[in-house]
């Protein structure tokens, strides 16, 4: 039985695949630009790009179940080729971002919700992941941290339970090989609350040095923001901070504790295994 891993070169796509590979499994890593892949030997490639349905036939063939990211375009072409080819099962890395109250107009959310409706009305068989904040996220502070220059936040007391992006991998490859997770929705966090302020302590700790941290406006966040996104997306991220920052400690949900038996991975590993992503700048 044939896995195929769609976004392969993403983070939790790797990690997927590694773990998939190293079980015995036979996997497919699938990527519009398959030429770039770096896999394990013995795992194949295949070229599947979301927006050109062309590629799909050949992507599925022998497929039975598959790890899909969200990528709206295509999909319901994606879902009619997986439904003939045999697929049996999906496992969709969503978000929790679906489950808010506007999610349909919401440019954070909508991407996912697009794709778990067109699963919702397949034949297939759906397991849906829907991670909260990635503790990688942080990444997004590694210019000012090198640079020594202050992190610039509009809500620095904004609270987040960030999970480990390994974390999301374990229960994926769980989805994909046992039958505990089938047919089910679960919402995914790390196993602690932390504002914002408190993961660049801990990141301080962890690199050994000062990290100050600048309040600004909400203004002026989206003006800084707007130079790297689109407006609505930054609008939509700062809405969910203000949300975040008003209601006090982050909800706790699924981890690979309440699902897997194991320990979630901590904020504080995360850190210490990524601490050369905030190297000081000369």
């Amino acid at each position: 039985m044939t896995i195929l891993v769609t976004g392969a070169r993403g983070k939790v796509g790797r990690a997927v695949i590694d773990r998939l590979h190293a079980a015995g499994h036979t996997v497919r890593a699938a990527s519009a630009d398959p030429a770039h892949l770096t896999v394990p030997a013995g795992v194949e490639v295949a070229e599947l790009a979301l927006d050109r349905p062309e590629t799909f036939t050949a992507a599925l063939r022998g497929v039975r179940q598959v790890f899909l990211y969200p990528q709206p375009a295509g999909i319901h072409e994606l879902v009619e080729a997986a439904e003939a080819a045999g697929v049996g099962h999906v496992v969709l890395l969503s978000s929790s971002s679906v489950l808010g109250p506007d999610a349909a107009n919401d440019p954070l959310a909508s991407h996912s919700l697009l794709v778990e409706q067109a699963l919702a009305g397949s034949a297939l068989t759906c397991t849906l992941l829907r991670p909260d904040a990635f503790a990688s996220n942080s990444l997004g502070w590694a210019w000012s941290i090198g640079n020594s220059t202050p992190v610039r936040l509009a809500y620095p007391d904004a609270h987040i339970a960030p999970i480990h992006p390994e974390d999301i991998a374990d229960i994926a490859v769980a989805a994909l090989t046992g039958d505990s997770l089938t047919g089910r929705a679960v919402t995914l966090t790390g196993a602690e609350s932390l504002t914002f302020r408190e993961q660049l302590a801990v990141l301080a700790d962890t690199l050994g040095r000062g990290i100050e941290v600048e309040h600004i406006t909400r203004a002026e966040a989206e003006q800084e923001m707007g130079r790297h996104m689109p407006a609505p997306m930054v609008c939509s991220l700062l809405d969910l901070w203000q949300a975040a920052d008003r209601h006090g400690p982050a909800v706790i949900a699924d981890t690979t504790e309440t699902l897997l038996g194991r320990p979630a991975r901590s904020y504080r590993q995360w850190a210490r295994e990524n601490a050369a992503a905030f190297p000081t700048a000369r």
